[in-house]
């Protein structure tokens, strides 16, 4: 059934029209959801601490709702469907809000509580979800021709092509298994090692290398190759241009240069970049994310103008309607909801943000959501400048709470606080949207996903604590194996802002290679995100989004290219989570003592390099494989 127009009213007439009623928020659909939110909330906080990327987690749970729902409980109800997956993108969420701020804590080592973290994923969950109620009229119906919300069509288009979920659920549960057991014998069992790494002749620290990580193939299959490739751009042009360099010119110095305590000459390139390279990425990546939020600025200044405009335009047409797909939580629980949260991130000692924190949550959360809630209707979920205006949130914050005296390590932890409350709520409320979307092209009632989004909220921010805690005892936030790259760049900028002694030279050089990259025409974020993680991650990633170019050219038809992209998406998702479930149980073993072998019994790099490019075969294998039906 395709999309439907009225003539006559030009009203969109649903796949379930309003008029009749299926199962939905049912309690089968509340498990199913809140055991997705935890799964794909856990799979996206490793991949955030790993790479500084999350994936969008509504495709893959449409499918696999529809498998266990259809196949297992032989329920039919798309409804119930969308309920699901509407809860599974909030795990998705929060742990992306989680895991891009909160991690610098633990790199302060202050001894962070699950109530703290807790507290603050919960706030900023239901601020984004609060907020974002009052846009649905105006965003989702009124615009629905001029906004297509990418992810949320395609999410509703995979619904109601239910009928293939049993083929697409198989590709998923494919590579969950694929991706876990690769990492299990890899980085579980010891049999081989993970990272290939080779120097260059007569090339001083210059290092290439590579993680035979399956999740990093599916990632870049995921972003394509354009992304992946000004990613892996980045990474060379850290490892192979200004590791050498630095070594060069500084090798035959005696003297340590900060923020080294070691001379350069005796530094090797993990040492060149754990204290260099880090904070010129860093200067790059945070400068990236506010030209991102900069570019947009005019989406922004639109987007509360004709929210405005909408608002008053529509004043007193905006209400929840009488018929079921109009139904919106009421708003005097919306605006009561939002004050009351105000009012208790003011005053509780849980956070001690003070009233200034609160005041600036209150009103970034307001202007921000508003923006994120437009932006992702435009250019999806994956290109919201969620950094940019996380950064920008942070450093006005720390800027005032420095004028008023508020600084020193209290302050920082305060204007993070702050940062993280936000970051979480632009992420709700981003995925929020897109499932309305959804939810309003296959009928759904609006009401109801509010409630099951806030139920994944609940769900994912009582564990989203645990899984970052044994994180980072098992492989320590900040490393070269977890080098959380977002979260190490909120800490760096709430130092520098508050107190911190930087090295502004290399920050400011990180700064002027983004701007540098901007001329040329390049996405500066995302090279600079190859700057700051090691080369290892991106060459994997590029590698898939080779295969990617290579599966869209052999395409002849749409038909066969989307059928194509789709399979190998699909994937490409369950390689990433099943890397991402098999990582947080090995951090759970580790945690609890299990002893791990220490050292690799194949420790030779061809013996993964080669396992990899098996599996970059076999996902190219899936992806071109598409049967006629598939692109029918």
């Amino acid at each position: 059934m395709v999309e439907q127009f009225n003539s006559k009213e030009s009203k969109f007439v649903p796949y379930v029209s309003a008029s009749k009623s299926l199962p939905e928020l049912t309690a089968t659909a509340i498990i199913l959801g809140i055991i997705l939110a935890i799964v794909f909330g856990a799979a996206n906080a490793y991949l955030g601490l790993l790479i500084g990327l999350t994936v969008s987690a509504s495709i893959p749970a449409a499918v696999i709702s529809m498998a266990i729902l259809r196949g297992v409980f032989r329920r039919d109800s798309i409804l119930e469907n969308n309920i699901v997956q509407t809860m599974t993108t909030a795990g998705e969420a929060i742990g992306a809000g989680a895991v891009f701020t909160i991690p610098a804590l633990f790199m302060w080592d202050m001894d962070v509580s699950q109530a703290f973290i807790i507290f603050v994923v919960l706030t900023g969950g239901f601020l984004g979800v609060f907020m974002m109620v009052p846009l649905r009229q105006l965003l989702i119906v009124r615009e629905h021709e001029t906004l297509p919300y990418p992810e949320g069509t395609a999410c509703a288009e995979v619904l109601k092509s239910g009928e293939r979920g049993g083929t697409s659920a198989k590709l998923i549960g494919a590579g969950l298994v694929i991706g876990g057991v690769v990492k299990g014998l890899g980085d579980g069992f010891k049999l081989f090692k993970t990272e290939v790494e080779t120097g260059i002749t007569n090339f001083k620290n210059a290092v290439v290398g590579l993680d035979a990580f399956p999740s990093l193939l599916g990632v870049g299959y995921i972003i394509g190759p354009r992304v992946a490739g000004q990613m892996l751009g980045g990474g060379l042009l850290a490892w192979v241009v200004l590791i050498p360099v630095i070594s060069f010119f500084g090798g035959n110095n005696g003297t340590a240069i900060f923020p080294s305590d070691v001379p350069i000459g005796e530094l090797d390139a993990w040492g060149i970049w754990d204290n260099y390279i880090r904070y010129i990425g860093a200067g790059a990546v945070a400068t990236g994310g506010l030209i991102t939020l900069i570019k947009t600025l005019p989406i922004l200044f639109s987007s509360v103008i004709d929210t405005l405009k909408g608002v008053k335009a529509n004043k007193g047409q905006l209400k929840s309607g009488s018929i079921r797909t109009e139904q919106d939580i009421p708003a005097k629980y919306v605006w009561l909801g939002t004050i009351i949260l105000i009012l208790i991130i003011a005053f509780t000692p849980i956070t001690d943000v003070g009233i200034i924190g609160a005041i600036a949550i209150a009103i970034f959360g307001f202007l921000f959501v508003t923006v994120a809630s437009r932006v992702v209707g435009i250019v999806g979920s994956s290109s919201s400048p969620v950094s940019g205006m996380t950064i920008a949130t942070l450093l006005i914050v720390a800027i005032v709470y420095k004028a008023t005296g508020f600084t020193g390590t209290t302050g920082m932890v305060a204007a993070l606080t702050v940062a993280a409350i936000i970051c979480t709520a632009l992420a709700v409320s981003g995925d929020v949207s897109q499932d309305l979307k959804t939810g309003y092209i296959v009928g759904g009632t609006p009401w109801k996903q509010q409630v099951a989004m806030m139920i994944g909220v609940v769900a994912s921010a009582s564990v989203i604590g645990f899984i970052l805690v044994l994180m980072d005892n098992a492989y320590t936030m900040g490393s070269a194996e977890l080098p959380a790259p977002k979260a190490a760049l909120m800490k760096i900028l709430a130092e520098g802002v508050l107190g911190g002694d930087l090295p502004w030279t290399l920050i400011f050089i990180g700064a002027a290679i983004s701007i540098t990259l901007e001329f040329f025409g390049l996405n500066s974020l995302v090279v600079a995100v190859g700057i700051y993680l090691p080369v290892h991650t991106s060459a994997p990633i590029m590698i898939g989004g080779f295969i990617r170019f290579f599966v869209e050219f052999f395409s002849k038809t749409k038909e066969a290219l989307k059928a194509r992209v789709d399979r190998g998406v699909l994937f490409a998702s369950g390689l990433i989570a099943g890397e991402s479930l098999i990582g947080v149980l090995i951090a759970i073993l580790i945690a609890a003592g299990v002893q791990v072998p220490a050292a690799a019994k194949l420790a030779s790099n061809l013996l993964p390099f080669l396992l990899f490019l098996a599996l970059a075969g076999l996902l190219w294998f899936v992806s071109s494989k598409g049967k006629k039906e598939d692109a029918s």
